[in-house]
């Protein structure tokens, strides 16, 4: 009998709310498509709040010995403690196991009513390059001497225009960085039948780092996919690759959205343009998405911690349900994936939905975390 390990963690805030009501959904999918042939054995591990409450520790090394042996697991989202400890304990897991490639698909749900004319034509895979740029964790806070050594630095060597007191952050890119998550997107593209690879990036002001990478994107292109991708305007192939400007590309995504399929991106681009995505067809309720590695997948909801309605069972599990039908996807577990999928459009359709879509869902009936759960069960 197919059995896979998934190690989970709950997640701090709506974490344990939305992991209590949208787990069993995915249980529930895997036996109604394959009866007690294909399961997940659950096993979970401590981090966050929790774990800081039973170990005196927001990120225990038994956590991490164990992942560093996983393939497969999953988590809700983790409050990052305030003023002490990890800069981001998300960060510090995307790091630690080099899970470079942030993925999420943004496709809209029959039902929603979106603030955009056409949600229906967004359809969009969103590659994140997630260990460089901005999330490299290199800042120095305005008046600190490393901050006043560093612009002294930069000012008397290098002849930059810098104000001594200036507080100062590093945005490190690098051609392996790059190219490996773009490569990634484009194998997907390939894979999946995907029209298009989108490289994403502010290249026109920061020439030597998001410039960059739009070189070594195309460069890859050429070195590695000459036979299989064809250049936006050089002739007709499966698969085109082109560039946008950042700013230009919100434009884009809300004007011509059918235009895009797998888009490839540097880090802080890629947070905005996928939040900015989820709002066309939903909000992050309905976002689900995956940080990868060669090795690690580990499959979590977009939204955040949510403590304002934290323990008041008005929390949306969709996210995590997704991102749960992500992971049967990666399995190649595709029957039970299209039942979660079908369940989510029909729950949507019969307009008993938690809070953040009963406000965007003329007519709507608000129901609870657990009750949502419940129902996208029973619709499998």
């Amino acid at each position: 009998m197919p059995q896979k390990t998934v190690y989970f963690i709950e997640g701090d805030g709506i974490g344990p709310e939305v992991w209590a009501a949208g787990r069993p959904v995915l249980d529930a999918a895997l036996e109604k498509a394959y009866g007690k042939a294909n399961s997940l054995d659950w096993q979970e591990l401590l981090a966050g709040e929790k774990a800081f409450r039973e170990t005196g520790e927001y990120l225990p090394q038994a956590t991490l010995d164990v992942l560093s042996g996983a393939d497969l697991a999953m988590k809700g989202p983790l409050q990052t403690p305030v003023g002490k400890g990890f800069r981001s304990l998300n960060v510090t897991l995307r790091q630690t196991f080099d899970l470079y490639a942030c993925i999420r698909p943004i496709k809209y749900f029959n039902g929603i009513e979106s603030p955009v004319k056409r949600p229906d034509l967004v359809d969009m895979v969103v590659f994140r390059e997630n260990t460089e740029d901005v999330y490299a964790g290199i800042e120095y806070k305005s008046g600190t001497p490393e901050a006043k050594r560093l612009a002294d630095f930069l000012r008397s060597e290098l002849g930059a225009n810098l104000d001594a007191e200036s507080g100062i952050g590093i945005k490190p890119m690098t051609e392996k960085g790059s190219k490996r998550l773009i490569k990634r997107a484009i194998d997907f593209a390939l894979d999946s039948g995907r029209s298009s690879v989108t490289l994403v990036h502010k290249g026109n002001i920061m020439k030597h780092t998001e410039g960059a990478f739009r070189a070594w994107g195309y460069e890859l292109a050429e070195q590695e996919y000459a036979d299989k991708l064809v250049r936006e305007g050089e002739g007709n192939g499966p698969v085109v690759i082109k560039d946008r400007i950042a700013d230009a590309m919100f434009q884009e995504c809300l004007m011509r959205p059918e235009q895009y399929s797998v888009i490839a991106t540097t880090n802080l681009n890629g947070d905005y343009i996928s939040d900015a995505l989820a709002a066309q067809v939903g909000g992050l309720g309905l976002a689900p998405g995956v940080n990868m590695g060669d090795r690690l997948a580990f499959f979590e909801p977009t939204h955040g911690t949510a403590p304002t309605i934290a323990g008041k069972d008005m929390a949306n599990p969709g996210s995590l349900v997704l991102s749960g039908a992500m992971m049967l996807e990666h399995l190649g577990w595709n029957e039970a994936a299209d039942l979660i999928h079908a369940s989510v459009e029909k729950t949507i359709a019969a307009k008993k939905v938690t809070v953040d879509l009963a406000a965007q869902i003329p007519g709507a009936q608000q129901v609870g975390c657990k009750e949502f759960g419940e129902i996208l069960m029973a619709n499998l």
